[in-house]
Order: C-alpha cells, then sequence, then structure tokens
C-alpha cells in the first residue's frame, strides 16, 4: 500500500510586494515567469523518480502569487505532476489566487485542468486598511474576483483575513468578518498580522509597537472571529482556521498531522524520508541547476537534516496542538511505541492543573486560555527547552 504524500509547489512572483511580506516572492516578466516554470517542470520529474512508493493526496500552488502565471503554464505544471506521479483521483487540489489576476477564462481553465479549490488573498474589507498593507486590490476588486470564482464553477473556496493591521480597530475587523460569511466561503483562514524582519512593515513598526493593536485588542479580535464565524457555521478546527463541515483544508491538515510532503520549486521545504530539507533559494541559482545532471540533488537541495525520534515526537505535539481536536495518545503509542504521558509526565500534568489543556480520552487539546499563550504551552513539548 502506497504511503500519502502532500505537494507544494512554489510560485515565487507576485504583481508587487506587499509591505509587510517575507515570503520568498517577487515581481518578474512573463518571459522570466515561464522560464522558471520550464525549470520546475525538469524538477518535478526528477524528484518523482524518489516518490514511486507514495501516493499524492494533495497538491498546493502556493507563493508569491500563482495566479500571475498564464493558465497554460498552470496547465503544465499539473499535467507533469499527473503523469509522473501516482495522484489520488480525489486529491484535493489548491491554487491561491489575489484579487485582479485571474480572469473568467483563466479562473474556468484553472478548474478544467483539475484545480478544486481556490484560495483568495483579501485580507480586510477596508480599502484604506489595505492600502496600508501594500495590497494591489480594492475590495471591490475583489468582490468581483469572488463572483467569477463562484461563475467559474468552484464550490470550495478560503478567503484569507488578517487583524491587527495598522490603524484597524475592533469595529472595522467585525465589519470585515461580517461582510466577508455573507458570501459564504467554505472556509476562512484568519491570521494576526506578524511584523518580519527584513520587511518595510519592521522598519516602521517594530520599535513603535504602539502604532498597532495592544495584545488586549488582538485577543479581542480573534475572539470576535471565533464568534462571528461560529454563528455562520464555520467551525474552528485550528488556531486561525475555520471551515464548514467536511470543508476543511486537507493540505494544511496534513502538514498539522504529520503526513510527509515534497516542496518544489524555488526555496520550497520537504519532509520526506525523515528528512527535512528545502530547496535552493536564489532564483538564478535554481535556474542554472541541470536537473537531469548526477550532483542534481546535491545542488538543490539544502539544510537536510534528519529527524531523530524525540524530534519527530516534539512535532507531533506542537503541530498536533494547534488543532481544535488536539492529539491522540493512541496514535502517539501507534506512531512511537511508548505512552504519551510517560514521555511528557512531567508537563501535561502541571498544563492541565493550570487548565491550559484539557483531556478527553485518547485525546489532549488546547484549552481557550492555552490556545491565549500557545507559544508558551507548545514550547513546553520541546525537550531541550
Amino acid at each position: 500500500m502506497k504511503r500519502p504524500l502532500e505537494l507544494y509547489i512554489h510560485i515565487p512572483f507576485c504583481v508587487r510586494k506587499c509591505l509587510y511580506c517575507d515570503f520568498l516572492s517577487q515581481p518578474a516578466s512573463e518571459m522570466a515567469r515561464h522560464a522558471y516554470v520550464e525549470q520546475l517542470l525538469e524538477e518535478i520529474e526528477r524528484e518523482s523518480r524518489f516518490c514511486q512508493d507514495y501516493s499524492v493526496v494533495s497538491v498546493f500552488l502556493g507563493g508569491g502569487t500563482p495566479s500571475v502565471l498564464a493558465a497554460e503554464d498552470i496547465r503544465a505544471i499539473l499535467c507533469m505532476v499527473r503523469r509522473c506521479f501516482c495522484l489520488e483521483s480525489d486529491a484535493e487540489i489548491t491554487i491561491e489566487t489575489n484579487p485582479g489576476t485571474a480572469n473568467l477564462e483563466k479562473l474556468k481553465a484553472f478548474l478544467d485542468c483539475g484545480i478544486n479549490r481556490i484560495s483568495l488573498g483579501l485580507q480586510s474589507a477596508d480599502n484604506r486598511e489595505l492600502k496600508l498593507l501594500g495590497r494591489i486590490h480594492t475590495f471591490e476588486d475583489f468582490l468581483k474576483t469572488y463572483q467569477r470564482v463562484r461563475v467559474a464553477g468552484f464550490s470550495n473556496v478560503n478567503v484569507d483575513l488578517m487583524s491587527s493591521l495598522p490603524g484597524q480597530t475592533l469595529a472595522s475587523w467585525k465589519s470585515t468578518l461580517r461582510q466577508v460569511v455573507m458570501l459564504r466561503p467554505e472556509h476562512i483562514s484568519a491570521y494576526s498580522l506578524m511584523i518580519e524582519e527584513g520587511t518595510p512593515f519592521y522598519g516602521k513598526y517594530h520599535d513603535h509597537p504602539e502604532m498597532l493593536p495592544s495584545e488586549e485588542e488582538d485577543r479581542a479580535m480573534y475572539y470576535a472571529a471565533r464568534q462571528i464565524l461560529e454563528e455562520h457555521g464555520l467551525k474552528r478546527y485550528e488556531i486561525s482556521n475555520y471551515a464548514l463541515p467536511g470543508r476543511e483544508c486537507r493540505h494544511n491538515v496534513g502538514y498539522w498531522t504529520g503526513v510527509e510532503y515534497l516542496g518544489l520549486g524555488l526555496g520550497a521545504s520537504s519532509y520526506l524520508h525523515g528528512f527535512r530539507f528545502r530547496n535552493e533559494a536564489d532564483l538564478e541559482a535554481y535556474r542554472k541547476i541541470d536537473m537531469k545532471a548526477d550532483d542534481a540533488d546535491l545542488r538543490l537541495h539544502q539544510d537536510i537534516t534528519e529527524l531523530s525520534e524525540k524530534d519527530r515526537m516534539e512535532e507531533f505535539m506542537f503541530l498536533g496542538l494547534r488543532m481544535t481536536r488536539g492529539v491522540s495518545g493512541s496514535e502517539f503509542l501507534r506512531r512511537f511505541g511508548q505512552n504519551m504521558w510517560n514521555v511528557y509526565g512531567k508537563v501535561l500534568p502541571g498544563l492541565q492543573e493550570n487548565k491550559l489543556i484539557e483531556v478527553e480520552s485518547p485525546f489532549i487539546r488546547l484549552t481557550d486560555f492555552g490556545i491565549d499563550i500557545s507559544n508558551y504551552v507548545l514550547s513546553e513539548f520541546l525537550f531541550d527547552r
């Protein structure tokens, strides 16, 4: 029986870099984008040779903004995936799309080539907040794109939202939530803004946190999201993700529960055969790799690390506890041959006593209080802290 595998395919291009973004992405000409796809196709073919005992359960085209590619390039990528990998017939295939980067014809082409889930990057329904973020679109642009997505035939749509933005208030956040739920998307990802080093936002806000919503306001926004979204049938299944029943993102659930994944494209990360590694992150260096050469792996893969059993236990706990169902002691025993309460006997009782976790055998999960200070709670499961 083949083992499940997820594919992440990185498209490192966008129309314009947002002011908060630290992802590996940049604007590029159509010729440069097409040349990248040609190299990516060769990488897909090469890497598939090492995955013949796997069955692909999900494909995620992320970035950057994958929808800036021509529809023919997206089709070529997915055709190569089907030709080289064992792709399950019901695999979830997602593409990230920004408003204004996909007309109706392109969206229909996406559906025709097998994409069955669209993730739309809105972030805010407030045009002033969007401008401060450096987004290229307005809320009205998003509404037009969302309508096109539905007309094209997509029945599984995620909308990305972001809270704790510069100038954002609890009232404006609630307004964004209410306007989006009226559209009835199947999934909403609601994240708090992170100020990342190396971005324009870091230089502007890192030393002036008073210009951003306070921690108390951030928590109020988090609880407002949970209340409003759950009132409209979108249940929280992970700290920052909400979905209608049965519409949870299978790709992300796989990541949080330890399904192996192969990253393809510039800078993409992988977890395969017990090893973690990432791809070359310099675009010119990546494009110069001869994917047919015997030494291609040495030039493509970097930071190769074999995970010890302790490493895998840590990841089982701090990734799995992000999900509202928590982690299963039975699954821990199956994977590691040890009792979770014995391994973490010095950690679990104290967390339970302080009402940071709750137990419903065989699961343990974070409480609402535990989610509030999840960074601390999850760090407790590191062996060498």
